[in-house]
């Protein structure tokens, strides 16, 4: 069972959709009780920083969250934004992240003659080390993505995927049992089923 936070802010149908074509089971979170149940956890995620935690904020799930990421060391999943909220701060805010990476979230330092901001479509991967969200992936893996902004990691070893979009930056991160990802799998057909699998299964 995944149990998906849903805090008001998150493509919630289409990952439900996504779990059931790959028969997972999942739901959403409706009580602090349900995170505090929770075996796995996905946090989704689109739109602002600020307002993402703010609204993490607001529901009152940071507090649980913690209590089954950083002590009872649940897995979770976090989807673009979600995985942004793992950082200390972002450049689109004034909030604090969740801070459970050493990182911070930039925006796209392009030039947007050439480079259209937000960063939308698909693009390969790359993945920097073995781990278990990438077991058995299709040859050439490529994800969708839709984000003006991308983390930038502080230590080598949390970078588990990078992408090109005018330069190199980090898609994917891993610090024991908390995994990020900056792209949608969701939305990324047999790429994104296998990950999804993969982390109901395997992580």
């Amino acid at each position: 069972m995944v149990t998906i936070i849903d805090y008001g802010v998150g493509n919630l149908g289409s990952i439900l959709n996504m779990f059931k074509k790959i028969g997972v089971e999942a739901k959403l979170t409706q009580s602090i009780n349900d995170v505090i149940d929770a075996k796995k956890l996905l946090l989704p995620g689109v739109g602002s920083f600020d307002y993402g935690m703010k609204m993490l904020n607001d529901t009152g799930y940071v507090e649980a969250i913690n209590q089954k990421v950083l002590t009872e060391k649940i897995s979770i999943l976090g989807i673009c934004l979600g995985m942004q909220l793992m950082t200390k701060r972002s450049d689109e805010g004034s909030l604090n992240g969740l801070g459970w990476f050493d990182a911070e979230t930039v925006k796209f330092d392009l030039d947007t003659t050439i480079f259209k901001v937000p960063h939308m479509g698909w693009n390969e991967v790359k993945v920097e080390k073995p781990n278990k969200l990438f077991e058995d992936m299709y040859d050439e893996p490529r994800f969708y993505f839709v984000h003006s902004y991308h983390i930038k990691c502080n230590k080598k070893e949390d970078v588990l995927l990078t992408t090109k979009y005018g330069y190199d930056f980090v898609c994917g991160i891993r610090k024991d049992n908390i995994y990020g990802a900056q792209f949608h799998p969701e939305k990324s057909h047999k790429y994104g089923m296998k990950l999804l699998k993969n982390f109901a299964d395997n992580c």
